[in-house]
């Protein structure tokens, strides 16, 4: 277990898994999801720069120290595993904070339980009906994803260090950002079978539900009332900002020089970002 000070860990029954939680600090609730292939530690550089908030970074099913179950990785499953948590830690309401596949999940729960989220930080991640045309043509820059996503081989390959160290050294604008002993804390996860198998069928669930109600651009249960910053890295190699096209009614930024792992890469503009979030919603509660 990587090492964060003021970091506390436990472990929570909820929906019938038990998650690991990692926590820090107090004061206003701040739920954050990590994306792949990291946990809990992708939040190491914004935990210390958000005193005054109770910060509450659980593993996702499979990933860091949660169970790894072999089914249940689609992003709905990994939605109601985000509520079950909540309900666990009679969590009524909180701030979100999520990047990558955690800001997938986290577009889900604003749009399925706005009254449980008061506002929303999406980093490095597509809203949820992103205009067909780019999505299409940026198609090519997820080319990666077909070393991971097929039954069995995915697994045997996520089960190599080198190949989670290159795809983190690859997605941030300056790979000597990563050190070697942060690199290991996210990579040498996946040298047990089912972290690898989970991080596989993470990927082949979005293959087989996700994609295709992104190109139906099947409507969500409900609009996104929740207030909701997007931040999206100018030298993403895995998605382009020009499909953040039809993007309406979020607050957009595009940050120069930067890559697809902004809590790495711009911790403190990151948790810029939630604190203002915190501001302007408090204030025009009247709180």
């Amino acid at each position: 277990m990587p090492v964060v000070e003021g970091v506390t860990h436990h472990t929570v029954a909820a929906g019938g898994l038990n998650f690991h939680v990692a926590e820090a600090g107090a004061g206003t609730p701040v739920l954050m999801l990590h994306g792949f292939p990291q946990h809990w530690y992708a939040w190491r550089k914004v935990i210390p720069m958000l005193p005054g908030c109770r910060l509450i970074c659980p593993d996702l099913r499979g990933f860091g120290w949660s169970d790894a179950p072999r089914r249940g990785y689609d992003v709905d499953t990994l939605t109601a595993d985000i509520l079950a948590l909540m309900d666990a830690l009679a969590l009524e309401r909180v701030y979100l904070v999520g990047h990558d596949w955690g800001a997938k999940v986290g577009f889900r729960l604003c749009m399925s339980q706005p009254d449980r989220f008061a506002g929303f930080v999406a980093l490095n991640t597509l809203h949820p009906l992103p205009a067909r045309g780019p999505l299409i043509r940026h198609a090519w820059r997820q080319w990666y994803t077909a070393l991971i996503e097929y039954p069995g081989v995915g697994a045997w390959m996520l089960r190599r260090p080198g190949l989670v160290r290159f795809l983190l050294r690859r997605a941030v604008a300056d790979p000597r950002l990563w050190r070697d002993d942060e690199l290991a804390a996210f990579a040498d996860v996946f040298i047990q079978p089912e972290r690898a198998r989970a991080g596989q069928a993470l990927h082949w669930q979005y293959v087989l539900r996700e994609i295709p109600r992104l190109l139906r651009r099947s409507m969500p249960e409900r609009p996104l009332t929740v207030p909701t910053t997007l931040l999206f890295g100018a030298v993403d190699v895995t998605l382009s900002p020009a499909q953040l096209a039809g993007a309406d009614g979020l607050r957009v930024q595009v940050v120069a020089g930067c890559g697809h792992h902004l809590p790495d890469e711009r911790p403190d503009l990151v948790a810029q970002a939630v604190r203002q979030m915190i501001d302007s919603l408090t204030v025009r509660d009247g709180r």
